[in-house]
């Protein structure tokens, strides 16, 4: 009878494992964040065509990056073709017009995508001008700069972050 040899898989299996660990430890970008589950696919589906309501450009054409910084995070999106005029007209318009309802604390858009019970959402609602929100453009779409000095605003921008990550699923990067 033939018996695989056992004694060769084990290091192979202990090294994969090692190797997860070490991943899943160094991943986490904010140690007091944990790293939200991804949200299913049915749920990205929803987001995705509720997102074609709201933001005039192409999900399926464009990149949403999230940043998190110490100070609280940069928010970029990109036409994932440089030379598409059009999205990279279409995102400098969206989120000029978002920049200027964040700043007085109107999230309404994030919240008919992803819904009231958001991440983060609540407590950016009420920020009451202690989040600086800064626009500029970029030559493939534009990005957003949040900055705060309150903890706590920081945070809500984290948690902001991250269930945007899950919900655009492939349409969005950190």
């Amino acid at each position: 009878m033939n018996r695989p040899d056992r004694s060769r898989a084990r290091p192979a299996l202990l090294l994969v494992v090692a190797a997860a660990a070490a991943l899943s430890s160094g991943c986490a970008e904010d140690s007091a964040t944990p790293t939200p589950t991804p949200a299913t696919s049915s749920r990205q589906a929803d987001v995705a065509e509720r997102g074609a309501s709201v933001m005039p450009f192409d999900l399926a054409r464009t990149t949403h990056r999230f940043t998190k910084t110490g100070s609280g995070g940069v928010q970029t999106v990109v036409a994932d073709d440089p030379q598409d005029s059009t999205q990279i007209r279409l995102i400098g318009q969206h989120l000029t017009a978002e920049v200027d309802r964040f700043r007085r604390g109107d999230f309404t858009d994030p919240a008919r995508i992803h819904g009231n019970e958001m991440p983060g959402l609540e407590t950016l609602r009420t920020h009451g001008g202690r989040i600086t929100i800064d626009y500029e453009t970029t030559p493939d779409g534009g990005r957003v700069t949040y900055t705060t000095s309150d903890a706590e605003l920081r945070d809500a921008l984290h948690h902001w972050f991250d269930a945007q990550v899950s919900d655009h699923g492939q349409h969005a990067t950190r």
